[in-house]
C-alpha cells in the first residue's frame, strides 16, 4: 500500500512538473522547465554521469600514483571510488526522500535552500557550484585545444601554428554544441562519450603495455623522489588529483533529469558508471604507472611523446587523441548546463513555449556569449589548469564529499549512536579537510609557477 501511494505521488509530481509547477504549487522558473526537463531514463542518467565523471582527467591517475606509489596509490583510487559512490548515493537519497514528500529539489541550491538555509544557497553552494562547473568548461576547451594541437604536430611535425588557433576552433564547435535545448537532450551525445572513454582508456592501456615492454623503456622506478616537503606536497596534490578525478558537482540536476518515480533510478545509473569507472581508471592508473614509474607526467599522453616524437606507434597516439579530443566536447557541453539554466532562468520567460522566438533568441545569444567567454580565457590563459587545481579542491572535494554527508544526515537524523551518522561525520571533516590542504597545495603551485605564466602562450 505504501509503496503504491509513492509511486501515485510521483506520477501526479510529473505531471505537475509537465505544466510548469511543482508539488508545491509555485511555478517553475524557465531554467528548471527547460533546460532540466524530467524525462529520461536510468540509462539515460547512467550516461550523463559517466560523461561527467569518467573523463579524460583520469589519464592524469598515474601521476598521482607516483606521488604516492604503488600501495598507497591502489589504496587512494579504492577509497576514491568507493567514498563517492557512497556519498552520490547518500545524495540521492536525500532528492529521493524530498520527492515522495511532495517537493522534487532539481539543483544543488534547493537542495542547500531547503536543507541548510537560503544563505547557504545564494553564498556558498550556488557560487562554488557555479564556480566548478564553468572552470570545468573552460578546462575541457584548454585542453582540447592541446590536444587538436598534438594531433597536428604528429601529423604536420615542427607545424607552426598556435595553441590560441585550436581553442578557437574548438570553441566555434562548442557553440554549436551548445544549443543542444536541455540537458536530456544530450543523452544521444553522452552515450558516445561513453564509448568514446573506454576506447581511448583502452588504447592509453595499449600504449603503456607497447613502451613498457619495448627496449625504448627506460629502467622502471616506482620509488617517491625529492625532499621531503616536496614529497609531503606530492602526497596532497595526489591525493586531489584522485578526488578530483571523481568528482562530479552535479548530481541533482542528473537526477532532475529522470523522469518520475525517480526511487532507484539514480542507484542503476551510477552502478553504470561505476562499472566503467573501475574498469578505466584502474587499468589505466596501473598500466600507466607501471610503463613511466616516478616519470609519470601530468597527463599520460604527455609521456607518449618524447622530444615531439612518438614512442608508440603513431596510429595509435592519434586515435587516442582524437577520442580524447572528441569526449572533451561532451564533457564541456555536460558541465555547461548549470550556466545554461541559471541563464535561461534569468532571460526567458517560463509562460510561453520553449521554441517561441521569446525565448529561442536569448537562449542562443547568451549561449553564444558563455562559450566565447569560456573560449577566450581558454585561449588568454593556458596556464589555467593551475587555477583549476584549486577550484577544484575548494569545490569538487566539499561538494562531492562533504556536503553529501551532511545533507543526509540532517534530513534523515540517524542516531548517534549508530555507524551511519559517524561515518557520515567522519567522511565530511576528513574531506573537508582535505580540501583546505589540497587548496593549500594549489596556491603553492601558483605561487611556483607564476614566473612562467604568459597570456596566449604557445604550450
Amino acid at each position: 500500500m505504501g509503496a503504491a501511494t509513492t509511486a501515485s505521488r510521483e506520477d501526479e509530481e510529473a505531471k505537475k512538473m509537465e505544466a510548469g509547477g511543482d508539488t508545491v504549487g509555485q511555478k517553475l522558473d524557465a531554467g528548471a522547465l527547460f533546460v532540466l526537463q524530467s524525462k529520461g531514463s536510468w540509462l539515460h542518467c547512467g550516461y550523463h554521469l559517466t560523461t561527467s565523471i569518467v573523463a579524460p582527467p583520469l589519464l592524469s591517475l598515474p601521476f598521482a600514483f607516483a606521488g604516492l606509489g604503488w600501495t598507497a596509490g591502489i589504496i587512494g583510487l579504492v577509497i576514491g571510488a568507493a567514498v563517492s559512490f557512497y556519498s552520490y548515493n547518500l545524495l540521492s537519497r536525500v532528492l529521493e526522500h524530498h520527492a515522495q514528500n511532495g517537493r522534487r529539489q532539481l539543483r544543488f541550491r534547493d537542495m542547500a535552500h531547503d536543507i541548510l538555509g537560503p544563505g547557504w544557497a545564494r553564498f556558498y553552494i550556488g557560487p562554488i557550484q557555479f564556480a566548478v562547473c564553468f572552470g570545468a568548461v573552460i578546462a575541457c576547451t584548454l585542453l582540447a585545444g592541446q590536444s587538436m594541437k598534438s594531433i597536428y604536430l604528429i601529423a604536420n611535425p615542427g607545424g607552426t601554428i598556435k595553441l590560441y588557433v585550436f581553442v578557437a576552433i574548438f570553441g566555434v564547435f562548442m557553440m554549436i554544441l551548445a544549443q543542444l535545448p536541455s540537458f536530456h537532450s544530450l543523452r544521444h551525445v553522452n552515450l558516445i562519450s561513453l564509448v568514446l572513454c573506454l576506447a581511448y582508456s583502452f588504447c592509453a592501456v595499449a600504449g603503456c603495455i607497447y613502451f613498457g615492454n619495448s627496449d625504448r623503456a627506460p629502467p622502471k622506478d616506482y620509488s617517491v623522489t625529492g625532499s621531503a616537503p616536496k614529497r609531503v606536497f606530492g602526497v596532497f596534490n595526489a591525493i586531489a588529483v584522485i578526488a578530483t578525478t571523481y568528482g562530479n558537482g552535479i548530481i541533482p540536476e542528473i537526477q532532475a533529469t529522470v523522469a518520475a518515480p525517480v526511487t532507484g533510478k539514480m542507484f542503476k545509473g551510477l552502478s553504470l558508471c561505476y562499472a566503467v569507472v573501475v574498469t578505466t581508471f584502474f587499468s589505466v592508473a596501473i598500466s600507466g604507472y607501471w610503463a613511466f614509474g616516478n616519470q609519470a607526467a601530468g597527463t599520460l599522453l604527455s609521456n607518449f611523446m618524447v622530444d615531439g616524437k612518438a614512442v608508440i606507434p603513431d596510429w595509435l597516439l592519434l586515435i587516442t587523441q582524437l577520442f580524447t579530443l572528441l569526449q572533451f566536447s561532451a564533457v564541456a557541453v555536460v558541465y555547461l548546463q548549470p550556466t545554461n539554466e541559471v541563464l535561461e532562468g534569468l532571460l526567458s520567460d517560463p509562460k510561453q513555449r520553449q521554441y517561441a522566438a521569446r525565448n529561442v533568441v536569448p537562449r542562443l545569444l547568451s549561449r553564444t556569449l558563455a562559450v566565447v567567454f569560456s573560449t577566450t580565457v581558454a585561449a588568454m590563459v593556458p596556464f589555467f589548469g593551475d587555477m583549476n587545481a584549486l577550484i577544484g579542491a575548494f569545490g569538487f572535494l566539499p561538494l562531492d564529499f562533504a556536503v553529501p554527508a551532511v545533507f543526509y544526515n540532517l534530513t534523515f537524523k540517524p542516531s548517534k549512536k549508530g555507524v551511519v551518522f559517524w561515518l557520515n561525520t567522519t567522511i565530511a571533516v576528513v574531506f573537508s579537510a582535505l580540501a583546505v590542504i589540497a587548496s593549500v597545495a594549489a596556491v603553492r603551485q601558483i605561487a611556483l609557477d607564476a614566473n612562467t605564466y604568459k597570456l596566449f602562450a604557445n604550450v
